[in-house]
């Protein structure tokens, strides 16, 4: 009988900076909750690392310069009221 090997897991590090009352308040929070700030953060971002590995869906996509819609039309019957 052949012994099989676990495959060997590869991680990424993720690295971001916090102010320290950002830090102060993380630290507190998982204080209250009895929790680490590792497990806390990435048990909020759960959704987005564990769903949209193969696919995204369209509604996640970022549109084109939503100002667009207060650009007055152009239009030769406009009259100026003032």
């Amino acid at each position: 009988m052949a012994k099989y090997r676990n495959k060997k897991k590869s991680f990424q590090t993720v690295t971001f900076k916090l102010s320290r009352k950002q830090m102060k308040s993380l630290k507190n929070y998982c204080k209250a909750r009895k929790t680490t700030p590792t497990k806390l953060i990435k048990k909020n971002i759960r959704y987005y690392t564990e769903n949209f590995s193969e696919s995204m869906p369209k509604k996640f996509y970022a549109t084109s310069n939503q100002l667009d819609m207060f650009k007055e039309p152009k239009s030769q019957d406009q009259t100026e009221l003032f």
